[in-house]
């Protein structure tokens, strides 16, 4: 008999719940979007009570078709990494709105940071650069600017978690907890277990001023990590696997041998390679990253980050009015021969590795009166192509040259897309029948945390469904001249 697996996939534009069978299969699935707050230029937030009905509705109507809680084996839960909540403990109501990863008003303190010459370090011990993007100066921020945490601070019923740790908090009642994927994520875990313990670093805490009794028990990202409050789903559900999206998607991916890479196309993009047990190590401003731990052992992942891919033609769609679907951009992109010169930079929200240029600001280039809505939707899809390039320079710069890619991701169902990037990378490129991959690498995790499976080796054997390829069909010369015309445009970015 199939056991269920009821999957909370916390992205940053909706909220999804999906129940998968323990072969992979999908059984059903239910969304709602997120509202997007953006009190200033810069400035990205999320509604944490929001998050909580969006998710605890869509949860309850995948626990309604399964037949009742008594049918689901475990929950596994993925999430938008670096977003930070506050809540109070006692209350367990949130005291601000969250502050989405694409949230840069941390800047000048990553700034002042690095100009006291504090990168390296913090680069050596926890694999990720002085950026806003990352969550312990978001945290810094709320206790500095908000009342309401500062004084939750002060009486010690401040609680700072990612999303997973919000979510875990009110789906068991109180448990506050938070996987080593995304702590890895917020400039205060050492990626080395064995320096200061394996949790939060009470001294890289003190740097960055971030209250080390506010922050959450670092745990596995396969175990049993408590039970659902029975009233929320008619009984208990225990939840058994957690991870940051890319590092779930990675997962998903079967990506489980070192060396072995993938590349997610969703509201950013982001390449991550599986590195084993050896901590990355990057000149390249790349990042070192926990993929997984098991039993308290690390598997390392490098990644390359990019803040801007599926929400640039969101963008185009929602702040233009340029597209009806996002789904349009290929047919536009197949209506012409090349986009006329047009080239974008979507530095919407600065420029992410291999640059780390947070001040940085989106670029148009080569627009002219033959310029049409096509060019403009084929020069966004090309900005993936060329991101991801940037993105393999930097990877072989570190001697970690990529041979294959995996994507995934929505924008990864576009298929001109994807011939796109196998074409500018001059890479074959794997893509599965089910590009949700995100989604698959947490139920992996709750299945093996579970007991249904007995390693993620085990799981992906039997979960991964068919795979797409694509061949790379471009010509030394006119790729040599895509990526002129790129460096030019990112140049003025």
């Amino acid at each position: 008999m199939t056991q269920k697996i009821l999957i909370l996939d916390e992205g940053t534009t909706s909220v999804r719940a999906m129940l998968f069978g323990d072969d992979g299969a999908l059984l059903g699935s239910t969304q709602q979007e997120l509202t997007q707050i953006y009190p200033a230029p810069g400035q990205v937030e999320h509604d944490p009570r929001e998050i909580w009905r969006s998710t605890l509705s869509c949860a309850q109507k995948m626990v309604a078709l399964a037949g009742g809680a008594d049918h689901i084996a475990a929950i596994g839960i993925t999430n938008q990494r670096e977003t930070v909540v506050a809540w109070d403990k006692v209350t367990g109501e949130p005291l601000a709105n969250a502050l989405v990863w694409q949230d840069r008003r941390t800047a000048d303190l990553c700034a002042k940071l690095r100009d006291a010459g504090r990168e390296p370090e913090v680069q050596s011990r926890t694999g990720l650069l002085l950026d806003p993007y990352f969550s312990g100066t978001k945290m810094r921020w709320l206790v500095d600017n908000e009342p309401a945490a500062a004084a939750a601070a002060a009486a010690g019923t401040l609680a700072l978690g990612t999303i997973e740790s919000w979510l875990i908090f009110k789906l068991t009642g109180g448990a506050f907890v938070s996987d080593a994927s995304n702590a890895s994520r917020t400039l205060l875990l050492p990626l080395a277990a064995g320096s200061g313990g394996a949790g939060f670093d009470q001294g890289l805490c003190d740097l960055f001023g971030v209250p080390h009794a506010a922050l959450a028990e670092v745990v596995d990202n396969a175990g049993n990590f408590g039970t659902t409050l029975p009233e929320l789903f008619g009984g208990p559900i225990a939840i058994t696997g957690i991870a940051g999206d890319q590092q779930s998607a990675t997962i998903g991916q079967g990506c489980l041998t070192p060396g072995e890479t993938k590349a997610t196309y969703g509201t950013g993009a982001f390449i991550l390679a599986n590195k084993g047990p050896h901590i990355p190590k990057s000149t390249n401003r790349l990042l070192g990253t926990v993929l997984y731990q098991m039993g308290g052992q690390r598997i390392y992942a490098v990644e390359g980050s990019v803040f801007v891919a599926g929400s640039l033609v969101q963008w185009l769609r929602d702040g233009l009015g340029l597209l009806g679907t996002a789904a349009e951009t290929e047919t536009l992109a197949r209506s012409i021969p090349d986009s006329g010169g047009v080239v974008i930079v979507p530095a919407l929200s600065g420029l992410g590795a291999p640059h780390w240029r947070p001040e940085a600001g989106g670029v148009i280039a080569g627009l002219s009166f033959s310029t049409g809505r096509a060019q403009i939707a084929r020069a966004a899809l090309e900005a993936m192509a060329h991101q991801t390039h940037d993105l393999a320079n930097a990877f072989a710069g570190d001697g970690a040259a990529i041979t294959s890619l995996r994507i995934d991701g929505g924008m990864s169902a576009n298929d001109w897309m994807a011939q796109d990037i196998a074409d500018l990378l001059d890479l074959p490129l794997e893509r599965p029948a089910f590009v949700e991959t995100t989604a698959l690498g947490a139920a992996m995790l709750a299945s093996v945390g579970a007991g249904i499976h007995s390693s993620l080796e085990d799981a992906a054997q039997v979960m991964r469904g068919p795979i797409d390829h694509f061949t790379p069909n471009m010509t030394s010369s006119e790729r040599a001249n895509r990526v002129r015309r790129w460096q030019k445009a990112l140049s003025a970015a």
